[in-house]
């Protein structure tokens, strides 16, 4: 029997952790129980999954440890390893921002000259000085870089923001952003064939699994003498579906909706006669 397994890393804690094992879950992989495990197998897919600190995927994957992983951005590109990027999975986004405090003035990278900054991040903020040509002092701390300012370690931060909340709690603001970052599957180098070939069947799944996020089932009532102007308003997978209604002079329309312009465009199929529109969220997506 081929035994063959495809092994992954992900957080073991963290704010990817939640989302990985969704994600694998969604693209309906059964893992065993996972609290407080180190290592875990699928029971319908030939998937190994390691859990790891993030700081340590890149490596592991580098090595050859572990065959792929889900790591942010902000961690692979810190830790720079050659791991090859296959997949942007859409969560756990961020940026890594320069952060200033709310007193001081700010006119641009070159205020940054001379400034002591706190960061778990050297590598990225030392590669953005040296781009902006800027000579500053670099602080490196594992954490609470928000407070560094307040007790006098560094004048600014260099750290990750979400919403902005904890750097507003510790009065500070953001002034510059260093670099976007989202979960990435990544990959070692040197795959073996049956490696990447279960890696192909898994990325069939992820990307099916993110396209139906990204769009909604629609179903609406459209007159029949309106149907022409309905139907061109629906940039659907190919055509939408028209089914005839038992009312006469009456069709249901069938059709898929990007969220970019989903608000929109169903302002517009209700001002050109659809009534009854109804929004069914997609589980799986089969391009």
């Amino acid at each position: 029997m081929d035994q063959t397994k495809l092994r992954i890393a992900i957080q073991k804690s963290g704010r990817l952790y939640e989302d990985s094992v969704q994600l694998l879950r969604e693209c309906g992989i059964d893992l065993r129980n996972v609290k407080d495990r180190l290592k875990t197998e699928s029971d319908n897919f030939p998937l190994e999954v390691f859990f790891l600190r993030d700081d340590d995927i890149p490596q592991y994957v580098e090595d050859g440890v572990a065959d792929i992983g889900i790591v942010g951005e902000n961690v692979l590109l810190e830790k720079n390893k050659q791991a090859a990027v296959v997949e942007k999975l859409g969560f756990g986004k961020c940026r890594l921002s320069v952060a200033i405090p709310r007193s001081m003035e700010y006119e641009g990278v070159t205020s940054l000259q001379g400034k002591r900054i706190a960061t778990s991040y050297p590598f990225l903020v030392n590669k953005f000085l040296t781009e902006n040509l800027v000579q500053a002092e670099i602080h490196e701390i594992s954490g609470s870089v928000e407070i560094a300012p307040g007790i006098g370690l560094a004048d600014v931060v260099a750290d990750l923001v979400s919403s902005g909340s904890t750097l507003f709690m510790n009065g500070l603001k953001e002034v510059e952003s260093i670099l976007q970052s989202q979960a990435v599957l990544v990959k070692n180098s040197s795959l073996g064939k049956q490696q990447e070939q279960l890696l192909e069947r898994l990325l069939f799944r992820i990307r099916a699994v993110k396209k139906a996020k990204r769009n909604k089932y629609v179903l609406m009532n459209a007159p029949n003498e309106k149907l022409k102007d309905i139907i061109s308003l629906l940039p659907g997978m190919r055509s939408p579906t028209v089914l005839p209604l038992a009312e006469p002079g009456w069709s249901s329309v069938h059709s898929v909706l990007s969220e970019d312009r989903f608000w929109d465009i169903i302002e517009e199929l209700k001002a050109a006669g659809a009534e009854g529109i109804l929004v069914v969220p997609i589980e799986k997506m089969v391009m």
